[in-house]
């Protein structure tokens, strides 16, 4: 079994069993928001093992179906439960693309979904047409950057949007601040799978302790 598949059926487990909890955590750490200003604090000894252990994810918010915020970790450096945490926190409040998050918003149309991704793996291509030959619409979330400044993520779900290969690559180009037609030998990308989870706000068990 490759790593890539590895990691699928780990989540996929990781998600049946505990997927709950941590939405309840990402809805808990927003109300923490909207009550004191700060992200919601993981005691380590009401969490399962296996949430704190470091993972990477990233914390979507939907307004009536529309992006309200999503903030994410590209790279696991802390446990799970807190990166839901912290960056549920951020996708809430301090998504530079939206105001804050009002208490009022929380009352319809909210939705919340967790993306727990795979360590992305280095593609390596000749040409822009071999790297839009090897991407997995629907499967695959993508890296890409060239030189310092210009970096972009797009997370496997965004396919539902961008349905092709050519479109989904134009629009992260674009969003990482280049040309929708940009190619360079310093071009880099890299993909990786996910695990998602999803929920409207509302049939969002409140964490208990």
């Amino acid at each position: 079994m490759s790593n890539i598949d590895t990691f699928a059926e780990n989540t996929h487990a990781l998600l049946d069993a505990h997927g709950d909890l941590l939405l309840s955590i990402a809805r808990a750490s927003i109300e923490a928001g909207l009550e004191n200003s700060r992200p919601l604090a993981i005691a380590d000894k009401s969490i399962a093992p296996e949430l704190m252990e470091n993972g990477a994810a990233f914390v979507t918010i939907k307004k009536d179906g529309n992006l309200r915020g999503c903030i994410g970790s590209p790279e696991a450096n802390q446990p799970l439960a807190t990166d839901i945490a912290e960056n549920a926190f951020r996708a809430a409040f301090s998504d530079p693309r939206f105001p804050a998050l009002s208490i009022d918003e929380t009352k319809d149309g909210l939705r919340l979904s967790i993306s727990v991704l795979s360590p992305a793996s280095k593609i390596n291509f000749e040409s822009e047409e071999e790297l839009l030959s090897i991407l997995r619409p629907g499967v695959d979330g993508l890296i890409i950057e060239d030189g310092p400044s210009m970096r972009a993520l797009f997370l496997p779900a965004v396919w539902q949007q961008l349905e092709s290969p050519s479109e989904f690559l134009a629009h992260l180009k674009i969003k990482a601040g280049m040309g929708a037609d940009h190619f360079s030998p310093t071009f880099k990308a890299y993909r990786f799978i996910a695990g998602e989870i999803k929920s409207d706000w509302n049939a969002i068990s409140p964490l208990t302790h």
